[in-house]
C-alpha cells in the first residue's frame, strides 16, 4: 500500500519533523511513502511525486521549511 505526504500553504515550525516520522512509521508497517513535491500543485500540473526514504529524510530535523516544498495552489478553483 502507498500513501502520500504533502505540504500545502504556509510552512510553519516542524513539518519535516513530521515527515520524517509518517516516513519512520510507514516503513514500519510495510507502506511505501510518497512524497510530493509543491503542495497540491505537485498533484494538479504535472504530477511531481518520489519515494520518501528514511535515507531521504534523514539529517532533515535541523532544516527550515520543508523538504517537499510548499505553494498556495487551491485545487478547488
Amino acid at each position: 500500500m502507498k500513501v502520500a505526504v504533502l505540504t500545502g500553504g504556509g510552512d510553519c515550525p516542524g513539518l519535516n519533523a513530521v515527515i520524517r516520522a509518517v516516513v519512520r512509521r510507514g516503513e514500519q508497517h510495510g507502506l511505501e511513502v510518497m512524497g510530493i513535491r509543491e503542495g497540491w500543485r505537485g498533484l494538479l500540473d504535472p504530477p511531481m511525486h518520489f519515494r520518501l526514504t528514511r535515507e531521504a529524510t534523514s539529517g532533515t530535523l535541523h532544516l527550515g521549511g520543508t523538504i517537499l516544498g510548499t505553494s498556495r495552489t487551491n485545487p478547488f478553483k
